[in-house]
Parts: C-alpha cells; sequence; structure tokens
C-alpha cells in the first residue's frame, strides 16, 4: 500500500486489511496499520471517551439502572467491537434509542422492580440481544437492516426523542409522581409543575442551556463532560443536595462484577429483545455504512451482527447493557481524526480509568445533569427537517414517518417498532403493487423510445403497433393489476400488434407468466392481436422459452430489444397501410 501522510482523510482500506477482517477472529485490521496512525487514534479516541461515558451514565439512568452500568457499558462492548468490528470509525455503547427500548422491555417485570432484580433484568436482556444478533448471523440475515425504510426510521426516531424528553423532565424539574403511559406521564407534569422543586429546576435548566449553547457555539467541545463537571463542582461548592437537588449518590469504584443471565426472566424479556436486537444492528449498520470513508467498502452486515452480537454477549457477563453503534458518537469519532479501530480501544480504557479512579466524582453528579444530557441528546432524534425532505418528495411517505411517530408515542416503544416493521412492509408491499406500464413512442428522426408525454407531442407512434413498457419485479401481488393495464390500453389503441418491452422487468415469477400466457391467447382469440416480447433478461427468457408462451410465440414474436421489433413490423410492410401518426 503506498504511504499516505497522517492528514489524509481519504484512506484506503488495504487489500490485506479486508482478506483479515473477512477471515480471521482476531483484530484484522493491524494487518494494514500504520504507526503514524497512533496519535490520531489515541486523540480521538479520547475525544470520543469525553461524550460517550457522560452520556453512557445518563442513558443507564432511562432504564433505571445505577449509572455505574453506563460505565460498564462504554468499557465492554466498545472493547469486543474494537477487536471483532469491520468499521474503522463505527463507536459502540449504548443510545437513547436502545436504552428507552430496554427500559420499555423493563415494564413486564412488574411494578417498581428492585435495582437487584434490574440489573438481573438488563444482563438477561442483554445476553438475548447477543445471542440473537449471533443466531442472525448464523442465518445470514444481514439483508434485515434494510427492511425498515428511511421515512419509518424517522418517524420511529422522533417518537421516541418526544417519549424520553417527557420521561426525563420529571427528573429535571424535580417533579414526583407514578408514571405510567405516555399522556398520563404529560398530565402529571402538567400538574406537577406548580410543586416543582426550584433548586432541581434551576441546575436542569441551566445544563439544558450549557449543552445547547456550546453545540451551537463549540461543537467540536466534549460538551456532555463539562456539563458533568460543572454539575460536580455546583454540588462540592454550593452545596446543592441540602437545597433539595438529588445527586447520584455512590458508585462502586473497581472492575464490572461477574453477572449471570436469569433463566426465569428470559420468557418475560425475549420479545423485547428481539426488538432491541433489531434497533441495534439496523443503528449500528447504518451509522458504520454513513461514516465509511471514500473509496472504502461499506461494513459487511453479517460481519457486524457477528462483532455486535459478542459485544452484547461479552457486556451481559460484565454487567453492561444492551449496545450498538451511536451515529453521534461514532461522528465524534471521525471528526476527531480516527484511522481505525484503535481509536474504540482508547474509548474502552478510559472507561476502564474512570471506573478504577474516577467513580467517586461521578457519585456526586445531580441527577439533573443526567436528566439534561439525555434531554438535550434525544431531542437530536426529532428533526422536523428530515421530515419536510420526505413531504417535499412524495407525500405519502411522510404520512409513513409520522404514523411510525405516533405509534411509538401513543402505543409504547415496543409495540412502536413493530408498528414501524410492519408500516415499512406495507410500504414495501404497496409500492411494489402497482407497477407502471408505459406507452411507447419514437422520438423522430431517431432510434431511441421512450415513454409517451405531453411534454414531447412531436413523438411517432406507428398504425397498429402499440408498444408498452411495465417496468419493476411482475410477481403474484401485481400481476392482475398490470394485466387490466395491459387490456385496457390495446382496448383503447384497437392495435394489429402488441409489443411488450420488458427491459424494464427484472424478474417474471410464475403467476405473472400465467397472466401473460393467458393475456397472449385473450388477445389473440378474441381480439385479433399478436403479442411480441423484446428486451427478456436471460432469466426471464428461459423462463418464457420453458413454458407455453415460449412454444407459441417461439423466437418469431421475441426480439433482443424494442427497436428490433419495430424493424421487422415496418419491413413487413403492415405500418405502410396508414400514414405515420404524429
Amino acid at each position: 500500500m503506498p504511504h499516505r501522510a497522517p492528514g489524509d482523510r481519504k484512506l484506503l482500506m488495504p487489500r490485506r486489511w479486508a482478506r483479515g477482517t473477512a477471515s480471521l477472529p482476531l483484530p484484522g485490521w493491524l494487518h494494514g496499520y500504520h504507526k503514524e496512525w497512533v496519535a490520531p487514534d489515541v486523540i480521538a479516541g479520547l475525544t470520543v471517551a469525553a461524550v460517550v461515558i457522560p452520556k453512557a451514565l445518563a442513558y443507564a439512568t432511562i432504564a433505571g439502572l445505577p449509572v455505574e452500568v453506563g460505565l460498564y457499558t462504554a468499557f465492554v462492548p466498545m472493547l469486543v467491537y474494537a477487536l471483532l468490528g469491520s468499521s474503522r470509525l463505527l463507536s459502540v455503547s449504548t443510545t437513547t434509542t436502545l436504552a428507552i427500548l430496554v427500559a420499555a422491555s423493563f415494564s413486564t417485570l412488574g411494578h417498581n422492580p428492585g435495582t437487584a432484580t434490574l440489573v438481573a433484568a438488563s444482563a438477561t436482556m442483554t445476553f438475548l440481544v447477543g445471542a440473537m444478533l449471533i443466531a442472525a448471523r448464523l442465518l445470514r440475515l444481514g439483508f434485515v437492516a434494510d427492511f425498515i425504510s428511511e421515512p419509518v426510521l424517522i418517524g420511529f426516531k422522533a417518537g421516541i426523542g418526544v417519549v424520553i424528553v417527557v420521561d426525563q423532565l420529571p427528573k429535571l424539574l424535580g417533579i414526583h409522581f407514578q408514571k405510567g403511559s405516555f399522556f398520563h406521564n404529560v398530565l402529571g407534569i402538567a400538574q406537577g409543575i406548580p410543586h416543582a422543586s426550584l433548586a432541581t429546576a434551576a441546575v436542569g435548566i441551566a445544563m439544558v442551556a450549557i449543552l445547547l449553547s456550546m453545540e451551537h457555539w463549540l461543537p467540536r467541545a466534549p460538551a456532555p463532560l463539562i456539563a458533568v463537571a460543572m454539575g460536580i463542582i455546583g454540588v462540592s461548592v454550593l452545596n446543592l443536595p441540602a437545597l433539595g437537588v438529588a445527586i447520584v449518590g455512590k458508585v462502586p469504584t473497581g472492575l464490572p462484577p461477574l453477572t449471570l443471565p436469569d433463566p426465569d426472566l428470559m420468557e418475560q424479556l425475549w420479545p423485547g429483545a428481539l426488538g432491541v436486537a433489531l434497533m441495534s444492528f439496523t443503528e449500528s449498520i447504518a451509522a458504520g455504512r454513513a461514516f465509511a470513508q471514500s473509496g472504502e467498502s461499506p461494513p459487511p452486515a453479517n460481519r457486524e451482527l457477528l462483532a455486535t452480537g459478542f459485544a452484547n454477549l461479552a457486556g451481559a457477563f460484565l454487567g453492561a447493557m444492551a449496545a450498538g453503534g451511536g451515529t453521534t458518537q461514532t461522528a465524534v469519532n471521525q471528526m476527531a481524526g480516527a484511522r481505525s479501530q484503535l481509536a474504540g480501544l482508547v474509548t474502552a480504557l478510559a472507561s476502564l480509568g474512570t471506573m478504577l479512579v474516577l467513580a467517586p466524582l461521578v457519585g456526586l453528579m445531580p441527577e439533573a445533569t443526567l436528566a439534561a444530557v439525555v434531554i438535550v441528546y434525544s431531542i437530536t432524534l426529532i428533526k422536523p427537517a428530515e421530515f419536510r425532505a420526505v413531504l417535499h418528495v412524495r407525500r405519502t411517505e411522510f404520512s409513513w414517518a409520522l404514523i411510525a411517530m405516533v405509534g411509538v408515542v401513543a402505543l409504547g416503544t415496543l409495540q412502536g417498532i413493530v408498528v414501524a416493521i410492519i408500516i415499512s412492509m406495507l410500504a414495501l408491499a404497496y409500492q411494489t403493487s402497482d407497477p407502471p406500464v408505459y406507452v411507447l413512442v419514437r422520438k423522430p428522426g431517431t432510434n431511441v423510445f421512450r415513454p409517451r408525454s405531453d411534454r414531447h407531442p412531436e413523438d411517432e407512434t406507428l398504425p397498429g403497433l402499440l408498444m408498452l413498457r411495465p417496468e419493476g419485479r411482475i410477481y403474484f401481488a401485481n400481476a392482475r393489476r398490470v394485466g387490466h393495464k395491459l387490456r385496457a390500453l390495446v382496448a383503447e389503441s384497437s392495435p394489429r400488434i402488441l409489443a411488450l418491452d420488458l427491459a424494464g422487468v427484472s424478474d417474471l415469477e410464475y403467476t405473472a407468466l400465467h397472466m401473460l400466457i393467458d393475456a397472449e391467447r385473450r388477445l389473440r382469440e378474441e381480439n385479433g392481436v399478436l403479442m411480441w416480447l423484446a428486451g427478456l433478461n436471460p432469466d426471464v427468457l428461459e423462463m418464457v422459452r420453458r413454458s407455453p408462451l415460449g412454444e407459441t410465440l417461439t423466437h418469431e414474436r421475441m426480439f433482443f430489444a424494442i427497436d428490433l421489433a419495430v424493424a421487422r413490423y415496418e419491413a413487413s410492410g403492415a405500418s405502410a397501410k396508414a400514414p405515420v401518426e404524429k
């Protein structure tokens, strides 16, 4: 591989590197590592740690888990993914989406479960997520990541952002009430505002203002770390607990304890774990692909299933909650100049150092500070600009995004992910159920055939010849509709020859083939119209040849391209019976 300067951002992946990551269970990226990458990787890893660690602490509280679980999550999964993952930049810990999904799954544990129960449930959940991801890799289900459409994902994440903000507002304002459904919580906040703790609200609102200001004016600064540091200083200098401001409390110092999944909880948690596993993989592969460098292959989906699966599996036994790749922290990793997975190792080691040395300081954090971090970074999930972009392009898909958002808010996050998947599947069925069938015309003086359009009234048609071009895959769900369109266009034109240009048809399923056989017979026997086929790809051609349709048409009525069919028609003298129409 040619030498490149350390500042070259468009770094290509060495071939040996690609082979190593595909075949070795060891860090394949070491095969192509350059010593000049060490400094950028160390700087990037420490920068990401300053962002990830405070956020992981905050996200643990979303699920009601002790804050140290966030530290364990920023350590173990990050470490394992750096050893096994294929994306150079992907930063793996927990995210707002995963945290709220985990919290939702804990609703099956009953009313107000204790900390020990929640920790055991988290270990069980993370184990199930890891096992599901590895099982999906063995079954080569990496393609599932593409089964949630972008508009639906936009709506789903926006709904989660709204739910998290409402969930964290009581901690931000010092309001106490029994939590329930989304609308119950909104009502509780509205009724509790007159009874809010002024000191807690002041701390929370100040932290939100600091975070938002730094995000706007100093986007490269580790805003979460600075906010956490200021909260700890405030507790120490101003004695905030005496004013009624709740703090995190004692955080154990040392390595993560061994935690074992609870088999008795698996039956309760596996439906939720399925949703968490799907979202973990979806977020991870989306972030990995989004930040792949120019000239570099995107992370292979099945490889990512394996890496994130083992990251969760290892995390389950060392106290971590369910993990996946995060877009925000991966973006920070890229902006800080990361060149390889070594940056992730540095972030993991920084988390380890925090556990061993800085844990007592973490215990001094105000809970309102953590709530502020969660709220500020959850709001980023709500992106009106993306909704507007979808609306500008396709109103139908905008409605899918809104339905997905409302599904999360009204039904809950776990039910919302089911709604999102169902909407995506219905959207796919809708988009493929009505493929277009174009009437082709010829551009004057050329051999170019294009769909009929009012923009080109000068285009030519040939009397007695109707050229139609269906597009897309024709299969059982849309074959009948395509057949109706063909018959309607034939009835409108009354041609002698119907030439179907199948160049835009990628696949012809058996039901669709049967439709063509029936259409050819009816047109010939009832209307005296002969069907010609043109532009068949090899698979479709072979299928037609093996069917009764191939025996009927023979090579005399099948053509390599539509222009050859037109040439045959004109050579036969059929078009001379009437002048060319304009």
